[in-house]
């Protein structure tokens, strides 16, 4: 029995030994020790105290795109294997990697075949089988559920539980790299039991489920407050060591800055997460001795997206909608503006706001290292000069002398949006002074992350990115360790609509049909030098159309108490993809 059934007995015989206790001491001395043991079961409990400055609104990142839902779920929930801190996979709920040489991988790579270990079981005691794999590939596959990990399953034509324990994976067409489906946080397993009535149209509306998932991790959900903070205790039911905390607590909301003093000055928590904070300032407050700074860099890209459909609220519900190619942005549609919106930005200034945990990127696939391209570093020079030529050229004037060029007529204003953070507010003020030194003006506009990143597209669609209800905004994303799901990302056929709930990963709205030529051989490609090859082409032509502009190869910078022991920073996963092993 742990802590926690220890609590629950211990306060329903205290409850009884209260009405005996005038006329009975044995009522009183168990009284007396009942409320000992209450206080920690002989102890303080030990509780692990992490700070996500962007709350959670769920657990898990089948219904959010956000991080900070992915892994407030992953302190639960498990995929078959995740990515270890060098990008190697690392089975979890799989007894070993399936590759050609054990024979998990077909020939053909056509199919690929998972083992589960034994005896795994849900945080509610029940069985976990392959049966549950099964279901989660049906779950986020089915178009009304609004999956937002959906590609993550690309390619897949079936999925079967052979048996219990064994899960056959199979694809339409080879699958050179078949690692995507149920690999790293991103893609866990979850409870068919649970959320077989969340299917469809119904998966927005489980509430419960979304926010308290049964897990097989090391910690199970007790108590979910979207936007403010998660509790969870220790799984009873784990498979490996008992987790040495008795209590975990992921406290949401604040800043960045906020986060970084409570850990690193007032040594008030164990673990604080994405610290997005100006440098000279972090280096300060770990000069305090609470806490060590960490940091590590993988395929994170800052980046401002340009919208390619129209914004204009008077449009009502087709506001910023695709609408088959019919609703293009009244002047971000015209190539030049956004070459010179580019041209413009001085990225090594905006490194400098990032310190050691930046690195000025004209890519937006930055790495692993073998698929950057490298061939757009032209970027690293700022040209105001030549970004006012190219408008010139183009006839897009300032024809009414208030120092705003039109396009057709139309004054270049944009509305600049992105979460509420230190470092990307003082981004945005230094883009915004680029760009009316070319004659575009520019609001700025910054939001809660919880709610930028997380927030209901529907309840909250004036403030989030999927929305998009803005010209222009600005977030951080990569490809991971192999970047087709990403590029699938960036099709037409992925265009974030209301027709998929706006679940799709092309959220700047752009379809470009080279781009889609392009990419149609990469899922067959072996791994090599072609596949490579390919993967930076495609990044080229993303680049080359100006919709996604990056800005920063971002560094992953978060901090942990000295005396926690047992993080292994992990820039390929989440960071909560070993909290089993975390201890004082």
């Amino acid at each position: 029995m742990d802590c926690g059934a220890h609590k629950l007995a211990l306060m329903n015989s205290m409850t009884r030994s209260w009405t005996v206790l005038v006329r009975n001491t044995v009522g009183a001395a168990l009284l007396l020790v009942g409320l000992w043991l209450l206080v920690g079961c002989g102890g303080d409990p030990k509780v692990l105290t992490i700070l996500y400055w962007q709350a959670p609104s769920v657990a898990g990142p089948y219904q959010s795109s956000g991080l900070k839902d992915r892994d407030a779920g992953a302190i639960t929930l498990e995929p078959l294997a995740h990515y270890d801190p060098d990008g190697v996979l690392a089975p979890t709920l799989a007894e070993e990697i399936p590759t050609l040489d054990n024979g998990g991988l077909s020939t053909d790579l056509r199919s690929i075949t998972w083992t589960l270990k034994d005896d795994l079981k849900w945080s509610d005691g029940s069985e976990m089988t392959a049966a549950d794999v099964v279901f989660t590939w049906r779950y986020c596959t089915d178009d009304g559920t609004g999956c937002t990990a959906k590609d993550m399953f690309a390619g897949i034509s079936a999925v079967e539980a052979l048996d219990s324990r064994t899960v056959r994976i199979s694809f339409g067409a080879p699958m050179p790299y078949p690692y995507q489906a149920f690999v790293s946080a991103g893609s866990p397993i979850i409870s068919r039991s649970q959320f077989e009535d969340c299917i469809g149209e119904a998966a927005r509306s489980c509430e419960a489920e979304n926010t308290a998932p049964l897990g097989t991790g090391p910690y199970r959900i007790v108590s979910f407050t979207p936007g403010a903070e998660v509790l969870y205790e220790r799984n009873p039911h784990y498979r490996g060591d008992k987790p040495y905390f008795d209590e975990v607590v992921l406290k949401g909301g604040g800043s960045a800055e906020d986060a970084a003093r409570a850990l690193l000055e007032r040594g008030e928590a164990d673990y604080a997460w994405n610290l997005q904070v100006e440098p000279s300032l972090l280096a300060d407050l770990e000069a305090m001795g609470e806490g060590t700074v960490v940091t590590a860099f993988a395929d994170l890209v800052e980046r401002i997206l340009l919208n390619q459909t129209n914004p204009d609220p008077a449009l009502g519900d087709d506001r910023s909608e695709y609408l088959e190619g019919q609703n293009p942005h009244p002047f971000l549609s015209f190539h030049p503006i956004r070459q010179a919106m580019s041209m413009a930005i001085d990225r090594a200034r905006v490194a400098v706001l990032y310190g050691f945990a930046g690195r000025a990127e004209c890519d937006l696939v930055a790495g692993p290292a073998q698929y950057r391209s490298g061939a757009n570093d032209d970027c690293l020079v700022q040209d105001l000069d030549g970004a006012n030529r190219l408008l010139d050229e183009h006839g897009v004037l300032d024809t009414d002398g208030d120092g705003i060029r039109e396009h057709q007529g139309i004054p270049l204003r944009v509305t600049y949006i992105t979460s509420t953070n230190a470092i990307r507010q003082l981004t945005q003020a230094l883009v915004a002074h680029w760009w009316t030194e070319l004659g575009i003006e520019t609001e700025l506009l910054d939001f809660d992350a919880g709610v930028y990143f997380g927030g209901d597209p529907v309840d909250d669609a004036e403030q989030t990115y999927r929305r998009f209800f803005a010209d222009v905004q600005m977030f951080t994303t990569g490809g991971g360790i192999e970047p087709q799901i990403a590029l699938s990302d960036l099709r037409c056929g992925q265009i974030a609509t209301r027709n998929n709930f706006w679940a799709g990963g092309n959220i700047a709205r752009a379809c470009n049909p080279e781009y889609d030529a392009a990419y149609e051989p990469l899922p067959q490609l072996a791994l090599g030098p072609d596949r490579q090859a390919l993967i930076k082409r495609l990044n080229n032509i993303l680049v080359n159309s100006y919709v996604q502009i990056p800005l920063v190869s971002r560094g992953v910078v978060s901090a942990h108490a000295t005396t926690l022991k047992g993080t292994r920073f992990n820039a390929w996963d989440s960071e909560m993809w070993n909290i089993a092993e975390w201890r004082r």
